[in-house]
């Protein structure tokens, strides 16, 4: 078993301008992300570049000011906000005699620190072998891996002692298994289509609010934070609604800029609450200045997954914090497009409620009108 550091390892970050219109956000960003592994940031560094260097990506000159930086702030490892290949991760270590980690691996590392389901933790462990598999044999100085450390959670020092054959035959276990489990939600969601209830799945950026909003709403006991990631694990409730009665609402994972393609395809199951939903209650942080980007990024993964097409209502979230009042937006149709309210104080929830009820009364007079034409051409089959 891996000893876990004690929390605080010293990091780098090392951020670099390649014409980016969001960099000061994206910089915000990756030192959420480094706190959120149990890091403490201690030194940035930045610089323009017209492209990544082959070798090193930042270049000689920046490898030699980050190698500074690392001496000055007595730093454990560097996080680069990018994707690094295999070649360039190696050359950077071995240039700078520390631990470098991207993007991938610190998104990776949080998901191992955070998930707590059976399901969850097969889903990490499956999309994190896959990232390792394509640097098994890159040379690293630090493979043996005996003290862990942010971006050196999850398979252990066995997996990575072991060949790429072995490798394959674990991750082929791990896909079957979240198989099994995908049929068995499957099953469940068969049993509560039948009974013709309102599906509603909660979607957004992470820390846009969606777990606060989901207990709000539930009075459930979903675990929340201020931090990236807080929630992994799909967690499904039914929801009372005064006149329209039962509907079941989940709680899924966040989303993020850049999100690996292996945290989308091991979490595939667990992302189906989305793309099986009657409705996206696609839940922004209406206080951050980068909410326009961040509904561009999940609207990116939900085609991703297949959802894209799926009917989406926005609930406007954290209007405590500016001067936004609750209300109900429509669009040029008349539909439900927009719900100004804040999850915490509990300011438009009842809107939201209505507005689901809504929902409600239409899928049902839906159903309704598509029973009565199915049941009027079994009668016009029947005399003719």
């Amino acid at each position: 078993m891996i000893e876990r550091p004690a929390a605080g390892e010293r990091a780098v970050i090392v951020q670099l301008d390649f014409g980016q219109l969001d960099l000061e956000d994206q910089l915000e960003e990756v030192r959420l992300l480094a706190e959120s592994a149990g890091g403490v940031v201690v030194a940035e560094v930045g610089g323009r570049r017209q492209s990544p260097d082959p070798k090193s990506f930042a270049g000689k000159g920046k490898v030699d000011e980050i190698g500074a930086m690392i001496a000055a702030a007595e730093a454990d490892l560097v996080i680069f906000n990018h994707e690094l290949s295999p070649a360039q991760q190696r050359n950077l270590e071995r240039a700078l005699q520390c631990r470098v980690i991207d993007r991938t691996s610190l998104i990776l590392d949080i998901f191992a620190l955070r998930a707590s389901s059976a399901e969850g933790k097969l889903q990490v462990e499956l999309a994190q072998l896959e990232h390792l598999s394509t640097r098994l044999v890159r040379g690293w100085t630090h493979l043996e891996r005996q003290r862990g450390g942010i971006g050196m959670r999850g398979p252990g020092e066995k997996q990575l002692e072991t060949d790429r054959r072995l490798l394959g035959n674990r991750v082929k276990l791990l896909k079957e298994r979240l198989s099994k489990l995908s049929r068995q939600r499957g099953v469940q969601r068969k049993a509560r289509r039948r009974g013709d209830v309102l599906n509603v799945s909660l979607v957004g950026y992470t820390n846009a609010g969606k777990s606060t909003l989901f207990n709000a709403l539930t009075h459930a006991c979903v675990y929340t934070a201020d931090q990236l990631f807080a929630t992994l694990d799909t967690t499904s409730r039914k929801l009372w609604i005064e006149g329209a009665g039962n509907i079941v609402i989940s709680d899924t994972v966040g989303f993020i800029r850049n999100l690996p393609h292996s945290l989308v395809d091991a979490f595939h199951a667990t992302l189906e609450a989305a793309t099986d939903a009657d409705i996206l209650l696609h839940v922004v942080d209406s206080a951050s200045h980068a909410r326009d980007e961040q509904m561009i990024e999940v609207n990116k993964v939900l085609e991703e997954i297949g959802a894209d097409a799926v009917r989406q209502v926005v609930a406007w979230n954290k209007i405590d914090l500016t001067d936004a009042s609750p209300g109900v937006e429509r669009d040029e149709y008349g539909n439900i497009a927009r719900v100004r309210v804040s999850a915490r104080s509990g300011e438009g929830l009842d809107l939201l409620r209505e507005s689901l009820a809504e929902y409600v009364r239409a899928k049902a007079q839906a159903r309704k009108k598509a029973l009565a034409e199915a049941e009027q051409e079994a009668q016009h089959d029947y005399i003719t």
